[in-house]
Order: C-alpha cells, then sequence, then structure tokens
C-alpha cells in the first residue's frame, strides 16, 4: 500500500470516529484530495460498533496510556433456573457473536435534530437506515411506564387520568406556542426562574410534572424557564415526522453512521488506510506544511486533524474520565408487556438519582434494531464520569433498574471513554477533535466538526448535498436529457457551462 499512496495531500486525517469522519467527508466533498488513516482494524474508533467476540477481545486488550477506552471490565452471569437449563448462557451467546452490534457510545437522534437535517442535506441518508424509537419512559412509583407522545397517545394511554390529559395537552400547546409573541406574560413573569418553578405554576399535577422533566424537557431542577421550553420545542418539533416518538435509531448499530460519512468521503476520492499509525510527525517551517512518517514513507500535508488518544500527535496530552458506560445482555426487557409488544423495539429512559442532581441515559434494543439475536435485549447505560470507576458511578442507576426486576442478566460491562483535558505544545497546529460528550443527540459533534472545517476552509459549504447515481452525467451521455432543477447547484452549474460550450461549438460550424 505505501508504494501505490501519494506523497501530496491537502488534508490528513487520524481517526475514523464521527467527528473526524465528518471533516473528512466534508474536505473531499469540495475537492480537497484526502487520507483518512486508523491504526485500529476497524472503523469508527469509541464511535464504533462490535460483534460480541470483538467488543470480549477489544477489552482484554492492555490499554495504551493514550487510550480514550479505558477501565473495561465485563463478566459473564449464570442463573440457576427450575429445570436446571439456560436457554442464553455465555456459549449460546458467543455462537451468535456476528448477530451483535454492540455501541461503545449509543446515541439517539431527534427527527428534526441536526444530524438527520445533515444527513438529508448532504444526501448521506441513503447509505443508512432507522427505526423509530417505540417508547419514550419515565420511572413513576418504582416502575418504568410509557410516556405519551402524540395526541393519540395522550388521549388512548392509561397512566394518566383524562383531566390530567387535558392539563397536558394544554401545556404543551402553551410550550409550542412559546416565543411567538415576545410580550407574553409568561416570557417575562418567568425569566430568569427556573422550569420547574414555571410547572409548579401551572398547577399540573406531580405525573404530569415527572413527565415533562423526566422524558420531555429531560432536565433537571436547576434549568432555566428558557432553556426548559426550548428543549420541550424541541421535543414537540420533531414529532409525527416518522413515528409516534420524536427519536430515531440507527439500525445495526450507531457504529454505522461513522461509515456512511467515510463512504461519501471515498466517492469522492479519499483515500483509507485502516491498520496504518503514524509514527512521526513534523511541520516543515519553510513550507509550512506537515511531514508524516507512516510504514515507511513520508506523506506532506497542507493540515492535520486527529481525535485525541492517537499517537504521536497525542504526545503530551492528558486524559480524563468523561463518560462512564455500562453494557448489560438480558434475556428479558425491562418494563411492562405493553413497552415489549411483539418482543419490543428501542425503548428510551432518562433516570435521575433522588437529589435529582445526576442523570444517566438508559437505551433498551432489542432484535428488530438488528443489534442483536432474537430473544436478547441490549441495555445501554451512559452518564457522565465523576471518577475513573464506572461501576461505582453507574450504581445508583443500575439499582433503580435491576435490584427489583425480572431482567435476566446474561453478561455485563463497564468502562469509561476518556477526554483530554489540555493540548500538546508539540502539536499546537494539529486540529484536534473533541471526545463524545454526554449528550442524547449528535449536536456537539457536529459543532465540533463544522467549527474545524470553518478553520481549514472558510469559504466552503459544509458538505453540500451530493448527487445520486442516475443525476451524474457521463462522459458520451446527452446532459440535456437530466432535470436540470434537480440537480445539486455545483453540478447545475457544470450543466450550464457545458451547454454553453456546445452552443459556441455549433455557431462556429
Amino acid at each position: 500500500m505505501s508504494d501505490d499512496l501519494p506523497e501530496q495531500f491537502d488534508l490528513v486525517v487520524i481517526g475514523t470516529g464521527f467527528t473526524e469522519s465528518c471533516i473528512a467527508a466534508a474536505a473531499s466533498r469540495v475537492g480537497k484530495s484526502v487520507l483518512h488513516l486508523d491504526s485500529n482494524e476497524y472503523y469508527g474508533d469509541v464511535w464504533s460498533s462490535f460483534s460480541m467476540d470483538a467488543l470480549c477481545a477489544r477489552f482484554d486488550q492492555k490499554p495504551e496510556p493514550h487510550s480514550t477506552l479505558r477501565n473495561c471490565s465485563y463478566t459473564w452471569h449464570t442463573r440457576d433456573t427450575e429445570t436446571g437449563e439456560q436457554l442464553w448462557n455465555r456459549d449460546s451467546v458467543l455462537a451468535k457473536s456476528r448477530r451483535f452490534s454492540l455501541d461503545l457510545c449509543p446515541r439517539i437522534l431527534y427527527a428534526a435534530g441536526e444530524l438527520v437535517q445533515l444527513l438529508i442535506k448532504s444526501n448521506i441518508c441513503r447509505y443508512a437506515e432507522f427505526r423509530a424509537v417505540d417508547h419514550v419512559c419515565m420511572r413513576h412509583n418504582g416502575e418504568i411506564v410509557s410516556v405519551p407522545c402524540s395526541r393519540s397517545d395522550v388521549f388512548n394511554t392509561k397512566t394518566l387520568t383524562m383531566v390530567e390529559k387535558r392539563l397536558l395537552m394544554k401545556f404543551l400547546t402553551a410550550c409550542n406556542d412559546y416565543g411567538e409573541d415576545k410580550c407574553n406574560e409568561d416570557s417575562l413573569e418567568f425569566r430568569g426562574r427556573t422550569f420547574q418553578e414555571y410547572l409548579q405554576a401551572q398547577r399540573v399535577t406531580e405525573k404530569i410534572s415527572s413527565c415533562v422533566m423526566q422524558a420531555i424537557a429531560m432536565c433537571d431542577p436547576t434549568t432555566s424557564f428558557e432553556e426548559g421550553m426550548q428543549r420541550t420545542q424541541r421535543f414537540l418539533g420533531s414529532l409525527g415526522r416518522y413515528g409516534n416518538t420524536p427519536f430515531l435509531f440507527p439500525m445495526y448499530g450507531c457504529g454505522e453512521l461513522p461509515q456512511c460519512f467515510c463512504r461519501l468521503c471515498a466517492v469522492y476520492g479519499g483515500i483509507y488506510c485502516l491498520k496504518r499509525a503514524v509514527d512521526d510527525i513534523a511541520l516543515d517551517s519553510n513550507s509550512n506544511e506537515f511531514l508524516l512518517s507512516s510504514a515507511g514513507k513520508t506523506l506532506r500535508a497542507k493540515n492535520v486533524v486527529s481525535a485525541p488518544g492517537y499517537p504521536p500527535v497525542s504526545k503530551g496530552i492528558e486524559l480524563k474520565a468523561h463518560i462512564s458506560r455500562g453494557l448489560f445482555i438480558s434475556s428479558s426487557p425491562l418494563g411492562n408487556e405493553e413497552l415489549n409488544k411483539g418482543g419490543g423495539g428501542v425503548n428510551l429512559l432518562r433516570l435521575v438519582d433522588a437529589e435529582g442532581s445526576r442523570e444517566a441515559i438508559l437505551i433498551q434494543l432489542a432484535h428488530y434494531t438488528g443489534a442483536c439475536p432474537e430473544g436478547l435485549y441490549i441495555f445501554h447505560l451512559t452518564t457522565p464520569a465523576v471518577s475513573e470507576n464506572p461501576a461505582a458511578d453507574l450504581d445508583v442507576f443500575t439499582s433503580q433498574l435491576f435490584d427489583h426486576s425480572d431482567a435476566q442478566i446474561i453478561f455485563s460491562s463497564y468502562f469509561t471513554i476518556a477526554a483530554q483535558c489540555n493540548t500538546s505544545v508539540a502539536a499546537e497546529h494539529i486540529h484536534y477533535t473533541d471526545a463524545p460528550t454526554y449528550e442524547l443527540d449528535y449536536d456537539a459533534a457536529i459543532a465540533n466538526a463544522r467549527h474545524i472545517f470553518g478553520k481549514l476552509l472558510a469559504d466552503a459549504d459544509f458538505l453540500p448535498r451530493a448527487p445520486d447515481p442516475e443525476e451524474i452525467v457521463v462522459d458520451g451521455e446527452d446532459p440535456s436529457a437530466l432535470n436540470e432543477h434537480s440537480l445539486p447547484e455545483d453540478l447545475r452549474a457544470q450543466l450550464q457551462d457545458m451547454q454553453k460550450a456546445t452552443q459556441e461549438m455549433d455557431i462556429q460550424n
């Protein structure tokens, strides 16, 4: 591979995580030469999805000092049954290893959120499949219950009384209209106060308050009135687009998303090399270009973007615990039969501790997501790290979930995703991406990609629409046969230039 590789690139990207893949695709799409390297043998880094065997093998690896994946542990659980037989155990799970797609960094997408809009705008959506989240849940009186999202859900639910249904609809309507009238009394009265105070002033019941705080606005007692309203509007703005809930989940796991952007980068000429590390890097003071040594070859690049934790660009960088993760496999789901009809799908639950100061997100996946075999369920649990012990960080939430449930846990694992807390002086000209943050969607990652891309190519459009195959003009074809108005702007201009050149040729003849 080193003999065939060009020596000069506009951009070298190190690491194939979500943010790095967005930047690589955006640069390649606007005509820049891109080399995308990863020392791993898989795409995605800490944004990746693994089979069962691969996940255990990854956890068994001795952690490198620079690794953003650390504190990994896993346990296989056995339970005695009345018959003495177990349908699922370590051996039967590992026998179906390739049927699993286990995310290191799972996310849920708002149906009208930043990522969905970017996927549609860039036409990268053709590379991905999604499933609507089946239930948005909350804990109430020690039980997991579904929160009604759509109008029909509100009036069909059995968890609310008729009076509560009307109060909830009235409250959500008021939130949806917020901001249209700048002189609205609520806007003026509650400015500078908390969203919880606003809820209390609306005289809603405790159950409705829990619905809104836990599952709709997803906020804590200190959240401001303005931010709580914005979060509620974000929830409402994504309703009714692809299902009864405002959320989507990628089929076959979130590890598919970085690969979607990598595909677009490759289509526009980006070169990919997995299992290839950068051995050394330096800045040529004469040309102001980077010199990268990789697999015995010296490469030149105008710019370098790197994920945290990749040597040698990570030399001198300190990492700290950022996200604590728990990943569990069970032979039975959480919640009642109503939440898991037909074997279940995707359920979302936000958990809070007794003081309301800490929270965690639970994503339950069934086999209809393509992430596990039929008869098994995956529980993804995520919380901001407060220590280097992910099991201890998650203990208050695992107790809520499993202490009084019938979940038959077969496999449990804990790990930490770290983030850099300083910048390497030796590599101050390199653009570093941020590690995954604690968020429900991909907003922070996309904002980070846009920011770095703006530094690299200030005047370029970030991921303009890529044409469909049938829109591409091939040599020898009549471009006028295409529907000009269906083309992206850059291809439309190309078509017009070709038509103008053809007309000039006819005049000269």
